[in-house]
């Protein structure tokens, strides 16, 4: 199970570092009208607060540069706060990949040396009706949210007319 887990991890961040290969940093904080305002900035930082917060909940500490959190943290579908098209505000790509490889490999190591009966520990979390267990919350975070957000970079590239970053992995 945990090679599963961290080998579809590891595609994702791939794929996410593929995503914004040929942006420059003036493109990362751009809207690509209604719909798209998950502009790639904030795509990335929003997986680093994510990531960030898979490592809590493996017991580990929840940390993140200052304003992050303010930045990049949502609480899902209805919060009305959109990532702001300022592009100033918001750090440079190489530092948003950096930090997103770098939680990436924190939540790895702690997944490695997991004991295989902790994946059927319950946990309690937002989706707990749905997922009781921190097997359920792991494939969630490392999988379906991350591939949630990746699926709207790639549907921000289209608008932009841009290629797909799929076919260069």
């Amino acid at each position: 199970m945990k090679e599963i887990l961290i080998r579809s991890y590891q595609f994702n961040l791939k794929y996410a570092h593929e995503l914004v290969a040929d942006l420059d940093d003036s493109m990362m904080a751009t809207s690509a009208g209604k719909g798209f305002e998950n502009h790639p900035a904030f795509t990335l930082g929003h997986l680093v607060t994510a990531a960030a917060l898979t490592v809590k909940y493996l017991g580990g500490a929840y940390e993140l540069k200052p304003k992050w959190e303010e930045l990049f943290r949502r609480t899902g579908p209805g919060d009305p706060k959109l990532p702001d098209s300022n592009s100033y505000l918001y750090p440079k790509k190489e530092e948003l990949l950096a930090e997103l490889s770098n939680q990436h490999r924190l939540v790895e190591d702690m997944i490695m040396t997991l004991e295989e009966k902790r994946f059927e520990q319950p946990i309690i979390w937002r989706f707990s009706d749905h997922m009781p267990t921190l097997g359920g919350l792991l494939f969630f975070m490392c999988i379906s949210h991350e591939n949630m957000h990746l699926g709207q970079l790639a549907a921000w590239r289209r608008a932009m007319e841009l290629p797909s970053a799929l076919a260069n992995l």
